[in-house]
């Protein structure tokens, strides 16, 4: 059987029609919100919330979420392999596809990173002034980390080893074809290879996305707050945007007449962590506002006022933060907690989306309030960077699916994978 797929014209049409999409935004945002204008500090101070404040901001948290995104999907690759996983082998190609789009994203986003220090850009990060930092305690005493020195080298650090690690774990899968059927022996070293780098990987992604690059990246854009679960919550929120992208994948390859192996056992699965992951989010969702509502000490309920308001007036993002939460939660509860709904394809394509779409509003009301305030737009700017980076997703992930088999051929696991039932 061949497993080898060439990309269908419609592929590249809606591939290269999303990306054009996003470069015309950029080049808009480029003319139209003089992005490279000097920080003002008049009235509002170095948050005034400007157009140019408005376009950094928004590539800022496209960057973020996409990279997280696709990074989890290569955790979700480790993770399966650490557990001796065999379900995963019959589409396992589709999430090292979408796992390679790494380091095109790190570039992207590391060099967006460098543009904030580099532009001097107090107002998105406030800890970029040094006159603010020396006056403020709260400033001086996070100044160990929240610098430009140790943001950048840590952010550089961080997305070479998720490209490195990730790269060996692809590199060792294709071996498995070149390399031809195993023996046992051969076998079993073969998949402790694979363990020993994924074991890394979850290492260094817990050492990362699960701890500081979500308080560096995002909670230092509010850096007189802090939560203890604000690393675990945008884990959650990327990782189930993770499975929705391979979900989709899987059925577009599936209705291609690709993915042979592929049944509603592995649908239902997936299906299965969509709805545990979304629950789990809510979990963390909860209890990070549950206690800070409860204890009601300023320094903490600074970061939900700013989003819904208080008792007596409703804050600018308070449609958008329950929005959030029906997305999220509500949807994903009422409409995947039954098997049905986890067996059909069509149904799966639409939480997926979902899904995504809804965490893409997450990461969204993470950002805009500490940036640009009241001030905010969800406008075909902020739609069209979003086309780009979804664009560049199914370009990198169907140059990967085009270029191997689809088909890990000589994995010891795959017999499990295709005899799979639930």
């Amino acid at each position: 059987m061949n497993h080898q797929f060439e990309l269908p014209g419609n592929y590249k049409k809606w591939t290269y029609g999303l990306i054009a999409a996003g470069v015309i935004a950029l080049l808009y945002g480029m003319i139209a919100y003089h992005p490279f204008a000097p920080v003002t500090h008049g009235e509002g101070g170095a948050h005034g919330g400007s157009e140019s404040t408005r376009f950094w901001a928004v590539l800022l948290q496209n960057s973020v979420f996409f990279l997280l995104v696709v990074n989890a999907v290569m955790f979700f690759i480790c993770v399966t392999t650490m557990a001796m996983a065999g379900w995963v082998i019959a589409f396992r190609r589709v999430s090292e596809a979408i796992s390679s789009v790494v380091p095109i994203l790190g570039i992207i986003n590391f060099l967006i990173l460098l543009a904030l220090v580099g532009l001097h850009r107090t107002d998105i990060y406030h800890w970029l002034d040094s006159e603010a930092v020396a006056k403020d305690p709260i400033l001086n005493g996070k100044s160990g980390f929240l610098n430009p020195k140790f943001y950048l080298i840590w952010s550089a650090l961080t997305i070479f080893l998720w490209w490195f690690l990730g790269k060996k774990m692809r590199s060792i899968s294709l071996e498995s074809d070149k390399n031809g059927p195993m023996d046992y022996e051969t076998g079993k070293k073969w998949i402790f290879k694979n363990t020993v780098y994924a074991s890394l990987f979850c290492v260094w992604f817990a050492l990362t996305v699960a701890s500081t690059i979500p308080w560096l990246w995002f909670m230092s854009i509010d850096a007189h707050w802090y939560s203890t679960m604000f690393s675990w919550y945008t884990f959650a929120s990327s990782f189930v945007s993770g499975i929705s992208f391979i979900a989709l994948f899987v059925i577009y390859l599936k209705n291609q007449g690709q993915l042979a192996y592929v049944t509603e056992e592995h649908l239902h699965d997936l299906g299965k962590f969509m709805f545990a992951f979304s629950i789990f989010w809510t979990y963390l969702w909860f209890s990070q506002y549950m206690l800070i509502w409860y204890s009601n000490q300023p320094e903490e309920t600074k970061y939900f006022v700013e989003r819904i308001g208080t008792a007596q007036k409703s804050g600018p993002y308070h449609v958008i933060f329950f929005f959030n939460l029906a997305v999220n939660f509500i949807c994903p509860l009422l409409i995947l907690m039954k098997k049905g709904v986890k067996r059909s394809w069509t149904m799966v394509t639409f939480m997926a989306v979902l899904i995504i779409v809804g965490h893409w509003v997450d990461f969204f009301q993470m950002v805009m309030p500490g940036t640009v305030h009241e001030n905010w737009h969800i406008a075909p700017f902020e739609i069209g960077i979003g086309c780009l980076f979804v664009g560049l997703i199914m370009w990198g992930t169907g140059r990967y699916i085009s270029s191997h088999s689809l088909l890990v051929k000589n994995h010891p696991f795959l017999k499990e994978s295709m005899i799979h039932h639930t």
